[in-house]
């Protein structure tokens, strides 16, 4: 009898445009997963409330969101693809969780760390929280691997700490899971100050390449990208910005940082600067004329979703129910 696929849980906040750090790091990863996992991919609208969001633009950036997994390569007919806030399993569960995870826990997740500072007091119970909604998000369908960058593998303990807590108090029903971390393309780092991550939200445009910017706004970026004056290409944590650089061709390649550091070899930063920008905007040239159709065909995008967020309930629910259960709590 063949063996059933592990299955793989994983989603993107539409709190901003997506970036190539998403697309390198993540999506294309998703997709190279997809014939090998049974996989849930979802668009985590609920993570997004934790900051004040225009409500059209959350909207338009969730459909966004859904057309560039999609273009990016994902199957529908072999992905589970869905919007959170669509399985209200997520926030039943999340309830749940919560009343099993100690305040000590959330209070030294970094992520919270660092945003309560900005906010003061201020802060909202939803950003001290979210890490619960995470786990339920992971532990409602039987998750045995979430792919994520190195800096989300707090949120993965904790999702695993709050699965052996119930399962120790009421019997054996989560899954533990467990972090799936790419090996090439994990992290892309922000071109202005490549010892941090890229991000959307950071305050210098020339810092993040986003999914759909045009081919003149990557080049300009790509070259105003900080590098050093050693002036050789090299993969080295001693360059940062150029081993970054060299990773985002790597990613796009598939050659090794070695080979491309043989291919430059007495080449300067320039030229190598103009191949990378070349093969990053020859690489979301389809994904970006597909994003476009896409979002033009409601209702095909429509369907999508809905059909994802069917299928998530019906193996959400299953979950819950069992939860509910194990509480006490008298079913519907």
């Amino acid at each position: 009898m063949e063996n059933e696929k592990k299955v793989i849980f994983s989603g993107i906040q539409p709190s901003g445009d997506l970036t190539i750090g998403n697309y390198l790091g993540a999506l294309k990863n998703w997709v190279a997963l997809q014939e090998e996992f049974d996989s849930y991919y979802c668009v985590v609208d609920l993570h997004a409330l934790t900051v004040r969001q225009n409500p059209a633009e959350l909207r338009a950036r969730t459909l966004k969101n859904i057309a560039i997994y999609l273009a990016s390569g994902l199957d529908p007919s072999k992905n589970t693809i869905f919007i959170q806030s669509h399985v209200t399993a997520h926030s039943e569960a999340s309830w749940l969780l919560n009343c099993f995870c100690y305040m000590g826990e959330l209070s030294r997740m970094t992520q919270f760390k660092d945003k309560s500072q900005k906010a003061g007091e201020s802060v909202s119970a939803g950003l001290f929280t979210y890490p619960v909604l995470m786990a339920a998000d992971i532990l409602l369908y039987n998750t045995d691997l979430v792919p994520v960058g190195s800096d989300q593998k707090q949120h993965i303990e904790l999702a695993r700490d709050l699965a052996i807590r119930f399962n120790n108090l009421y019997s054996p029903t989560f899954k533990i899971p467990d972090a799936y971390i790419g090996n090439v393309g994990a992290r892309i780092m922000d071109l202005q100050e490549p010892e941090k991550k890229m991000s959307k939200s950071a305050e210098n445009p020339n810092s993040y390449i986003l999914i759909m910017d045009p081919p003149d706004v990557i080049r300009k970026k790509i070259s105003r990208a900080v590098t050093d004056d050693i002036g050789v290409v090299r993969f080295s944590e001693d360059q940062p910005g150029i081993s970054n650089l060299i990773s985002i061709l790597s990613t796009i390649t598939g050659e090794k940082p070695e080979q491309i550091e043989k291919n430059y070899e007495g080449i300067g930063y320039s030229q190598f600067k103009s191949d990378v920008a070349d093969a990053l905007v020859e690489e979301l040239r389809p994904v970006q004329e597909k994003v476009k159709q896409l979002l033009d065909d409601k209702p095909y995008m429509e369907s999508i979703y809905k059909a994802g967020a069917e299928k998530a309930s019906y193996v959400a629910n299953k979950t819950l129910r069992k939860m509910q259960k194990k509480l006490g709590l008298i079913p519907r």
